[in-house]
């Protein structure tokens, strides 16, 4: 099991919750997602990659206040470099542009990927690890 936080002068911005399992990563965001707590948290990722092949991943959305543009081509990039390992992407969000990424992300990834609104937080976690 995976647990922990990345953190960024002491706040919490990526927290890994405890539901996360074997190839299931579940993640809430605080903040302003910062490119090194983004660059911090991959290893993670691929280590769960390396053990299992593949990866489900949860992201909580609803205290995220954005992110540097840094992060949003790293994460273009890691995308292509792990684009078969993914199976499940299941983004909570209630902003639109927290809905426009998952659509982003359904067009230029492979894994399933729902978008899911506030009011279905346990809906997304049913869905996450089936």
């Amino acid at each position: 099991m995976i647990t922990g936080r990345c953190t960024v002068d002491s706040i919490v911005v990526i927290q890994i919750l405890p539901e996360s399992v074997a190839s299931l990563i579940c993640i809430k965001v605080f903040g302003k997602l910062t490119d090194s707590e983004y660059r911090n948290f991959i290893p993670r990722v691929e280590s769960v990659i390396n053990d299992f092949g593949s990866i489900k991943l949860y992201v909580d959305m609803l205290d995220m206040d954005g992110w540097e543009w840094r992060v949003a081509w790293d994460d273009f990039a890691f995308g292509i470099k792990h684009w078969n390992e993914f199976t499940k992407l299941a983004l909570v969000g209630d902003k639109r542009w927290e809905r426009f990424s998952a659509q982003v992300a359904d067009k230029i990834n492979k894994a399933e990927v729902q978008f899911f609104s506030r009011q279905e937080i346990v809906k997304a976690m049913i869905w996450i690890k089936d």
